[in-house]
């Protein structure tokens, strides 16, 4: 196994995510107007591999128990680590529709792969929208020469916003580093998602493509790695969705030799490039979650485990009042050590510190008192980016979690969703 040089191992640790926009070599994306809810606006996308036999394949899902039927699909195609092409819609999520939503799911993957001359399998679908309400799929098909006509490979834009519901802004991440010397390798994605975050495994839909030469076990590990590090440490409203997906294709364009050893330095530095670009994405949904004014990054160190520590971050992190404080700008400290004290894990209240940001505001189980530590408290919640960090004094074990304020904004969005 040939060691990776210490500028590249470099390189893949310190490099920038761009959240502009990208290409990535063997890959075209695109969109369309299908009209099958919305109407004005383009509501289908489309990725695809260049290569005519597809590429290595790997997927997250939702463990919501009602998973919609793309879901389904997806996780028995991805089976074989292989896929050509991923087509999405937004504004019917095929969630709760029974052997019909089933049947309409394939449908809709084999108008992608009659339009693409590829076997249908070898098709992936994702969906989101509303619950319930059955897939029309002659909309689709009406525009799939369209579609397949847009892509292009600077059409990850155009996919971006095909894919919003409920999202203000399109959501890209990408970057390249050298994987090898001479060799540079690329990553980039695009995401959906402003309400109902909580993911338990990924979230929402994230469709990432690379150029590294991958095989499907490598990319699967990474991809599950990736989602826990990323999409799991974050939450808007607790809630999980039925149709969370990730799916990350690897076209291997780049011409690297295949990444066959998990454990191997070059599969490391890949690893932690396409982390970089889902943990952008995940928090770009945070910065763009339904109503939110603030982005909150909350740190529990000190815990007995890692385990420990997301349990409390999380419940600080889903806390309604928590979050209401956040968006009044008010630093209330007694909520965030209240929600940790109700978060199921053993605590010392007198180890227990509370920081925001370089602000000790809590130490040792008890408030700092002074006009000036308020004062500052408040001025740091005023602030679009908060960042806490919780100290339980217990051991080495670590999580951050980032989130949200909750606003009125959020409520008039979910109080109407369906109309």
């Amino acid at each position: 196994m040939t060691p990776v040089p210490a500028e590249v191992e470099k390189n893949s640790r310190n490099v920038t995510v761009n959240r502009g926009p990208f290409v990535v070599p063997g890959f075209v994306a695109g969109a369309a107007e299908s009209g099958m809810r919305y109407s004005g606006r383009p509501d289908l996308a489309l990725i695809c591999a260049l290569d005519a036999n597809g590429c290595p394949a790997a997927g997250v899902f939702t463990r919501n128990m009602f998973c919609a039927a793309p879901v389904e699909l997806c996780r028995d195609r991805l089976k074989a680590g292989k896929a050509k092409a991923i087509l999405a819609n937004a504004g019917i999520a095929n969630a709760c529709t029974g052997e019909e939503g089933k049947a309409k799911a394939a449908q809709m993957a084999r108008l992608a792969s009659e339009a693409l001359g590829c076997p249908a399998e070898s098709v992936l679908v994702a969906s989101t929208g509303v619950i319930g309400r059955q897939l029309d799929v002659q909309p689709a098909a009406r525009c799939m020469p369209a579609l397949v006509a847009s892509l292009r490979p600077d059409g990850w834009g155009d996919a971006a916003r095909a894919i919003m519901t409920t999202d203000t802004v399109e959501k890209m991440a990408g970057l390249r580093i050298e994987l090898e010397p001479g060799i540079e390798v690329t990553v980039g994605g695009i995401a959906k998602g402003s309400g109902m975050i909580a993911p338990n495994m990924a979230t929402l839909l994230v469709f990432v493509c690379t150029d590294a030469s991958v095989t499907p076990e490598v990319l699967r590990h990474w991809t599950r790695a990736g989602a826990e590090e990323s999409f799991n440490c974050i939450t808007v409203d607790g809630d999980t969705s039925t149709n969370d997906s990730l799916m990350v294709l690897a076209g291997g364009a780049a011409g690297n030799k295949t990444i066959s050893d998990i454990r191997s330095p070059e599969s490391e530095a890949f690893g932690r490039a396409l982390t970089k670009v889902l943990r952008d994405l995940a928090i770009q949904i945070v910065m763009d979650a339904e109503g939110a004014t603030r982005l909150i990054e909350i740190e529990v160190s000190g815990a007995r485990d890692r385990e420990s520590a997301r349990q409390v971050a999380f419940t600080i992190a889903n806390s309604a009042l928590v979050k209401t404080a956040f968006f009044g700008a008010d630093a209330n400290w007694g909520r965030i050590v209240a929600a940790a004290g109700r978060a199921g894990v053993p605590l010392e209240p007198e180890r227990v510190s509370l920081f925001f940001a370089d602000l000790c505001v809590f130490q040792n189980g008890v408030p700092l008192p002074g006009e000036q530590i308020e004062e500052e408290a408040t001025r740091i919640f005023g602030q679009k980016e908060i960042h806490l960090r919780l100290d339980l004094g217990l051991g080495s074990g670590s999580f951050t979690a980032w989130t949200c304020d909750l606003s009125f904004d959020y409520i008039k969005i979910n109080a109407s969703y369906r109309t």
